[in-house]
C-alpha cells in the first residue's frame, strides 16, 4: 500500500472566512467518499480575516503567497503541491467539490488539462452577471478558440484540473486573473491532451464584493492573449489543436 498523494485540491483563497469552511468540507467529503488519497491545500494571498485559521482548523495545508494576485496564488500552489494531479477552484462556494469524478477520471487517462464547463453544466440564476453570461465570458472564448484553435467553450471556468507535471514544465507566469487564459494557451500549443467536461456554477457565499474586477480583467485577459498571437505569429509556431 502506498503513501503516495494521487490528488491535491486547491484553492486561492483572500479573505473567504466566510466560505472557506463549506469548501473544504465539501473537497474532504469527496476524498473520503471517493477513497482518494489527497490534500487540501490552500493557497492564501494575504487574508486579514480567519481564513487561513478556520482551514488549517479543519485540516488544510495552508500556505502563504505574499505576491498579490490570482495567478500568483495558483502557480505557488502548483509549484507547492504534493499530489500527481491538481483540481483548482474557487473558495466561494461558487463550485461543487463534492462532484469531482470527471476532473479526476480524466487526469487518470492521462489529460494535461481538464476545463470545466459551466454553460453545459448549468448556471444557478444569479450566479453569473447577465453582462458575463451572454458578452464577456462568451466573447473571449471565441477569441481565445480562434487564437489557440482549441475547442474549450468556457475560458474563464474557475474549476479545473491539471497533471502537476505537465504543468510545472510549461513555464506559466502570470500574476492575476489572466493567468485562467495563458494555462489554456500553454497546453494548447503543447503535446498534453486537453478536455472539457460540464460544471455547475452555484450563486458564490459571500457577503462582500467580488475579487474579480470586470473590464479590467476583462483586458488584462485580451492583452495575454493577443500577444500570445503575436508570439505565435512571428515565431511561427502555431497551437497544436484543430478548431
Amino acid at each position: 500500500m502506498t503513501n503516495k498523494i494521487e490528488l491535491t485540491i486547491l484553492m486561492p483563497c483572500l479573505n473567504e472566512a466566510e466560505t472557506i469552511e463549506g469548501c473544504i468540507r465539501e473537497a474532504r467529503s469527496f476524498l473520503d467518499a471517493r477513497k482518494v488519497n489527497g490534500e487540501i491545500l490552500i493557497a492564501d494571498n494575504g487574508s486579514t480575516d480567519a481564513s487561513p485559521e478556520k482551514a488549517a482548523a479543519l485540516g488544510a495545508r495552508v500556505i502563504s503567497v505574499d505576491e498579490k494576485g490570482y495567478g500568483n496564488a495558483l502557480r505557488a500552489g502548483i509549484e507547492d503541491a504534493r499530489g500527481e494531479y491538481v483540481i483548482m477552484g474557487d473558495s466561494d462556494m461558487s463550485y461543487d467539490f463534492y462532484h469531482l469524478d470527471g476532473f479526476l477520471e480524466k487526469l487518470r487517462s492521462g489529460d494535461g488539462l481538464v476545463m470545466g464547463n459551466r454553460f453545459r453544466g448549468g448556471i444557478a440564476p444569479g450566479a453569473m452577471p447577465f453582462s458575463h453570461r451572454y458578452l464577456g465570458v462568451p466573447v473571449l472564448s471565441l477569441i481565445g478558440r480562434m487564437i489557440y484553435r482549441i475547442p474549450v467553450g468556457d475560458f474563464h471556468c474557475g474549476l479545473r484540473g491539471v497533471n502537476v507535471e505537465a504543468a510545472r514544465s510549461l513555464g506559466m507566469k502570470s500574476s492575476g486573473m489572466e493567468f485562467a487564459s495563458e494555462m489554456i494557451g500553454a497546453f494548447a500549443e503543447s503535446e498534453y491532451p486537453v478536455s472539457e467536461i460540464p460544471t455547475v456554477l452555484r450563486c458564490d457565499g459571500r457577503s462582500g464584493k467580488p475579487h474579480l474586477r470586470s473590464i479590467r480583467d476583462g483586458i488584462r485577459h485580451l492583452v495575454w492573449m493577443f500577444g500570445d498571437f503575436k508570439k505565435m505569429r512571428k515565431s511561427k509556431r502555431c497551437p497544436n489543436r484543430e478548431s
